[in-house]
Parts: structure tokens; sequence; C-alpha cells
């Protein structure tokens, strides 16, 4: 789900830490006053009886591991020193503490584990290695008086792979197995009060966003975008959400009025819930996970379009979904990267979640075909000003309202802006046969994907791809 882990949370958990290690010093003098004791284990230093300062060979801490961050932040080591960590897991999501092949097994909120690291001769992080923590927050540093930094593969210095991030040839053609995605969109069914009963499946799989570039999309039922539902005001969705990853994932509808921590709430792997709600305002609506970081979750394509028609809708002779999101690339076959995502670095800019989609496979019309497109952008960050050369929207609907429509004054719209997280429509048609581009009239995106081709009447394309 969202992050909501407050500064007063973190600043009690800092107190929390702060008045153990007071305790814990306390203890020590008390111990060391005391000639019949042992100092512990968990001491940094100690005194031999002629005074000198003595290093004891293990430090034992407790460890937090939050939604997302780990406490204590920082903590220092004097060479040749190993660590004991009691960690527990005290958020919702699934976490684990690793350095490298040591560390915990995947904790679920309320498990804990203990384990040893060292001995240390030089700093390191130790993460949560959850695609994306890290990057988030989720690192624990520990430092050796004195000594240099060694890095732990924690996916925000490059991959988590430590490879080079994937790189997109603007000139490359698809393999001839690629498919394109289907911007066909089918019309409601019923007359309102329909019950849509929907299974939808959270995954981690590998797929191609651009010829020859392939990453680790997190989906609903293997598929960027998610399947596209359509209803009508007053149906009701009944959707079932089963996690078959590995990784937390949950679902937001924003057609939807429900409780967030209900039908929102975090399923671990394996677990699911039934999520259903009415449809009380019509609109073209987003739906993602919303697991923290949602930004990671949603830039790595889970998310998809849900369509709730307005109470009285014109006859178009078609209608297509078209929904721009933007990609932010990890190294080959892996997730995106996160601190790209937070700076806003994305590489591409896509519809249908596929570089060009729509120029290598243009969409095939007829000219003076009444054709409706529905545009969602999903961002998660990037704004979108769709837009189609060569003809003009005399009919556009945003964000629940219609902004313009066919009368006595003839008015036309070049371009229906959306911000992330926006929808609507525009109505149109070609008054002549020929090619027509789809772009984001935010040009700068535009080579870096976002275009694509209406093909009205039987003709040559070329190679406008290119």
């Amino acid at each position: 789900m969202y992050a909501f882990t407050t500064d007063v949370t973190r600043k009690w958990s800092r107190a929390t830490v702060a008045l153990g290690l007071v305790l814990a010093t306390l203890a020590l003098v008390a111990c060391n006053d005391d000639p019949g004791r042992t100092p512990s284990t968990s001491s940094i230093s100690g005194q031999d009886l002629d005074g000198a300062p003595r290093v004891t060979e293990t430090l034992e801490i407790d460890v937090e591991l939050g939604d997302l961050y780990i406490e204590p932040a920082t903590i220092q080591l004097e060479a040749g020193q190993s660590l004991l960590a009691n960690v527990s897991n005290v958020g919702v999501l699934p976490h684990d503490f690793r350095l490298d092949e040591a560390g915990t097994r995947m904790l679920n909120g309320g498990e804990s584990e203990t384990v040893e690291f060292g001995p240390f001769e030089q700093s390191v992080q130790i993460i949560c290695t959850v695609p994306g923590h890290a990057a988030a927050g989720m690192i624990m540093n520990v430092e050796v008086v004195g000594a240099p930094v060694a890095a732990n593969g924690d996916g925000h210095h490059g991959g988590a792979s430590g490879e080079p991030f994937a790189q997109v040839r603007p000139n490359a053609t698809p393999g001839p197995e690629w498919e394109p995605f289907d911007p066909v969109l089918p019309p409601a069914v019923g007359t309102g009060g329909t019950l849509h009963q929907i299974q939808l499946d959270a995954t981690e799989v590998v797929l191609e966003v651009a010829p020859g570039v392939t990453q680790e999309m997190w989906t609903f039922n293997d598929q960027v975008p998610g399947p596209v539902l359509r209803g009508k005001v007053g149906d009701v969705f009944e959707i079932t959400l089963t996690n078959r990853g590995r990784l937390g994932h949950s679902i937001d509808f924003h057609a939807s009025k429900v409780a967030w921590d209900q039908e929102m709430r975090t399923l671990a792997p394996g677990e699911s819930l039934v999520y259903r709600f009415e449809a009380k305002h019509a609109g073209v609506y987003m739906y993602h996970c919303g697991t923290a970081p949602a930004l990671h979750h949603i830039g790595n394509g889970m998310w998809g379009a849900i369509i709730i028609d307005p109470p009285v809708l014109a006859e178009v002779d078609r209608e297509f979904i078209f929904i721009q999101s933007e990609f932010y690339l990890g190294p080959e076959g892996e997730p995106g990267d996160l601190g790209k995502m937070q700076r806003d670095e994305w590489d591409i800019v896509v519809f249908n979640a596929y570089h060009n989609q729509y120029a290598h496979a243009p969409i095939r019309i007829e000219a003076h075909e009444r054709i409706r497109a529905h545009v969602l952008n999903v961002g998660p960050s990037e704004n979108s000003s769709f837009h189609i050369v060569g003809t003009i929207f005399d009919t556009v609907y945003k964000e629940g309202a219609y902004l313009l429509r066919p009368d006595e004054m003839r008015g036309g719209s070049q371009a229906l802006d959306l911000q992330p997280a926006q929808g609507g429509f525009v109505e149109f048609e070609m008054d002549a046969e020929g090619l027509y581009l789809m772009v984001t009239h935010k040009f700068s995106n535009v080579g870096k994907g976002a275009m694509g081709i209406f093909q009205a009447g039987d003709v040559e394309v070329g190679d406008v791809a290119h």
C-alpha cells in the first residue's frame, strides 16, 4: 500500500533506539563496576584490568524492519568485530536483512530471526533485497572505524545485479514473434446494475518493452497494460485478486469508493482478496498496485484502465484505448530502476506499454469513420498532451465531464491534456485517406517512443516508424 510512515513514527522509532542505547550504556557501566560479572558480548568496548581499551568480538543489536526503513540506520564497529542482529519485521510488507549471501530469510510482518555477520574489515551496507526497497531507504550502514566502504548490490548504484541499464535502439524493429497490444475497445454490456466478476492475478514476468529490450514487469494477469475493464454507472465489480508472485502486491481501483485499509491492503504471496464496489461515477479511470513504494510498482507496469460510460454515450464506428506511461529501464531482464523513478529520469514514453508500438503496427481505419479514442495517463510522473496530426477533435470528455461537443459554435480541440491518473476520450474522423500520426505533443517524448499511426484507407505506410 502507499507508504504512510510518518515523521512522528520514525521519531518514536529513533527515540526507542536511542533510549535502548542509553540503557545499554548504563547497564554496561553497572556491569563494569561489579568485578564479579563478565562484560556482555554486545558491548562495543570495555577495559582490561590495566585500564587499556578492549574491543569485544561481537556486537549484539536489535534491528527493526519497517515500511520502508531500517532502524538503526547506522552502527559503528571496530575492525575485526562481528555483528549479531536480532531482526524483527514490524511492517506490513515482507522484508529481509541481507549482506550478499548472508542474512535472514524473507520475513513477513511480525516475524523475527537472529543472524550473524562478519567479522568486518571494511564498511558495508546491509539491505532489504526486495526490489526497490533499498533504493527507498531500507539500508543499514555498518561503519568500520577507519575502513573503506564496500558496495552491496542495493539497486541504487545501477541494477541490483550490477549490470548496466538496458538501452533502446531507436531504429530497431520488433522480431517476427512480436504481437502488438490490441487497442480496440469492446462496448460495455448491460444497462446498469450488471455484475462483473473478474479474476486478476498479480505476477512478475519478463516482457519486451521495445525491440530487443526486456524488463521484469510487475503485472496483472501477466500483461501490461492489465486487462481493460468496462461498465456503466450502477454496475457492480467483484474482482478476486490473487498474488501469484514473489513480492507483496495490492490493487487500487480509482473508479471505486471503498476503505483503503480493507480492499487495498497488501497481499503476501499466495494470498487472495475479493474487492467489490459499485461504479457510481462515469469516467476513464486508472487501477494500479498501491504497495509501497507505489512509485516502483506503477513504474514497473502494474496498472490498467477501467472505463465507466456516461449515462448517454453517442454511437461511433470504432473505439480504441490508449494508455500513456513512462518506463525507467533497469538492466536487461530486471525491474525498472527506482532511483530513476524518484529523479523523473524516464527512458521511454509509450502508448500501451511498447516503444513506438502503433508505428510498428499501424491502426487500420477508414476515412470518414466516426472514431472515439479513450486516453488514460498512468504516469507514474509524466504528463500527456494527446494529439493526432491532421485532424481536429470535435468532442472532448475529460475527468467525468464534456469539455466540447458538436454544436452551432463549431468548436474544435487540438489536444487532450492529462496529468498522471487522469483520463478521458476524444471523438473525430479523418477527412481523407492517408496516414495520421498519434503523439503526445510534448515533443521531447515523441522521440522516446510516444508515437503511433492511424492508417486511413488502403494506403502505403512506408518507413514512417523509422
